[in-house]
């Protein structure tokens, strides 16, 4: 997925009273299209924020933050881009991207101070769909485009709570609806959810994880058993029909390996016995071993000429008396 490199001023909330700075600030607000206050619009749905959180890990390094994107606009020109802040995690909550920041001394007293009240994030977006991708840093600035808000509140006791879009929607209410009608609602999703709980299980459906192991165990054990025993039975026929196809003359000796791989299953043991069936003998066994050339006689051995002599018979005279 291309992706194109935006630099944009982003305001980021945060829940540090005045006086304080945050340990975690608002990066990217909740809701399926994000809109700034120039008009340009991002998806940020569920993929969105599953590709932004996965690219972090996989970066595994931490994101900077500096002043006014000089990340973006000074360090290329080879001018200084001091960092005022890491951002060390990432989370989603109720659709919005947090982070949790490490700040430089300076930074911190610029935010306690109020000297810098917002955050503008930099990330990757898909230029086709404007689905953003990563988050590649972030600038203190005074100038959010993204409605959200500021890093050091001016009245967090007085200030309403904003309620995400889609936390809404997931229980069922309207963008206007109160902080008490979420509460509301949540209470009686928590009810619903305890008395579901509560109900005794039907037993007779369920078997413990300890029984279903040992059945399946044992089904693969004798899965496994039966396979050997076919193997065994039907190497053993494959070896008494190629011998059976050998002494008939069927097949010759040196092509038994062939044969023998062309039966490693049912259909190839089925084809050679049909070419078995219709082959002519090709290598009709001999008996040539057990012939003796026409007047041919065996020679005496050195026992044998003893006997002849001592009983004053030629050779001739001896073979001839032995046949």
């Amino acid at each position: 997925m291309k992706k194109t490199l935006l630099a944009l001023n982003t305001d980021l909330s945060a829940t540090a009273p005045e006086g304080t700075i945050p340990d975690w600030v608002e990066l990217i607000p909740a809701g399926q299209t994000v809109t700034g206050r120039d008009g340009r619009k991002w998806l940020f749905d569920v993929q969105g924020q599953a590709l932004v959180l996965s690219n972090f890990t996989d970066r595994a390094d931490e994101l900077p933050i500096d002043w006014e994107h000089s990340t973006q606009h000074r360090a290329p020109k080879g001018e200084p881009a001091p960092a005022g802040g890491w951002i060390l995690q990432l989370e989603i909550r109720d659709g919005a991207l947090w982070g949790r920041v490490e700040w430089t001394p300076r930074a911190a007293a610029q935010v306690s101070s109020r000297e810098y009240r917002f955050l503008s994030p930099v990330f990757d977006y898909d230029p086709v769909t404007m689905r953003i991708a990563r988050l590649v840093s972030a600038g203190l600035t005074n100038k959010p485009n993204f409605l959200l808000t500021a890093l050091n509140q001016e009245d967090p006791e007085t200030t309403p709570v904003k309620l995400s879009a889609a936390f809404l929607a997931l229980l069922g209410l309207p963008d206007t609806a109160t902080e008490e009608q979420a509460m509301s609602a949540a209470s009686q999703l928590k009810t619903t959810a305890q008395a579901a709980n509560a109900e005794q299980p039907n037993l007779t459906q369920f078997v413990p994880r300890a029984d279903y192991d040992a059945l399946v165990g044992r089904a693969t054990n004798a899965e496994q058993a039966l396979a050997s025993q076919k193997k065994a039975e039907h190497d053993k026929e494959v070896e008494a029909v190629i011998t059976s196809a050998t002494q008939a003359g069927k097949i010759t000796p040196s092509t038994v390996e062939y044969h023998r791989a062309m039966c490693h299953d049912e259909a190839g043991l089925a084809r050679f016995k049909e070419f078995v069936t219709a082959a002519p003998v090709v290598a009709a066994v001999s008996d040539l071993g057990n012939r003796n050339p026409a007047n041919t006689a065996t020679a005496l051995n050195a026992e044998e000429q003893k006997v002849a002599s001592l009983l004053g018979m030629s050779e001739a005279e001896f073979i001839k008396g032995k046949a």
